[in-house]
């Protein structure tokens, strides 16, 4: 669901923080979450709060540049929601989040610049994606600081043909996107499970060794 007002990007962000920490995604003040608004306006989390307890006053709202519009202060991942709504005018929704499997994994892979997740039935709740055969790689991109280099290191992944719906920052957390709020959160849990259950395969081989 899209949200025509800001009451109701605030409904849906405050839902989607306490799904994302009943989940386990959300820890201490991690993640941050956003909407598009239909007078070009966003709304996004504000720093620094818990994202499984947040209020109205948890949710802020900005311009399209990132710039506070009611006096609170956003979080420094702000460019990266904006630059996703900049270039995909189909984007209504960004979440964000830290499952320890996703941190693990792009920790384990220091050196990849992507994972490749495939035969899971899972991959069809992705956009674009229809069956288990399909290949979806997910991009990894180190974490910085500066979020211009994070996008300058997204820059390949999001000008490709078909883009990704989702990338994982290493160390960090997983980023994913969608139409509404609703598609955003199939991707993120689509994901997210899927990291989960190779991570539960590469165990289960090692203890039949």
């Amino acid at each position: 669901m899209t949200a025509s007002t800001l009451a109701e990007a605030k409904a849906q962000i405050i839902a989607a923080g306490r799904w994302l920490d009943g989940k386990g995604w959300a820890p201490a003040t991690a993640g941050n979450y956003s909407m598009r608004l239909p007078d070009g306006r966003f709304a996004i989390t504000v720093s620094g709060w818990h994202k499984g307890r947040l209020t109205d006053f948890g949710v802020m709202t900005v311009d399209a540049e990132g710039k506070s519009l009611d006096g609170k202060k956003p979080s420094a991942e702000t460019a990266l929601h904006m630059a996703l709504y900049a270039r995909f005018p189909q984007v209504n929704a960004v979440l964000h989040s830290h499952s320890p499997e996703a941190v693990g994994m792009s920790r384990a892979y220091r050196k990849a610049t992507h994972y490749k997740l495939t035969g899971h039935e899972m991959l069809k709740v992705l956009p674009g994606f229809t069956t288990h055969d399909a290949v979806f790689a997910l991009p990894i991109v180190d974490n910085s600081q500066d979020m211009a280099d994070i996008l300058t290191a997204l820059e390949p992944a999001m000008l490709a043909e078909s883009p990704p719906p989702a990338y994982l920052i290493r160390g960090h957390g997983l980023y994913g996107w969608g139409r509404d709020m609703a598609e955003a959160e199939r991707v993120i849990e689509g994901v997210e499970w899927m990291i989960a259950a190779e991570l539960a395969e590469a165990r289960f081989r090692e203890s039949m060794r």
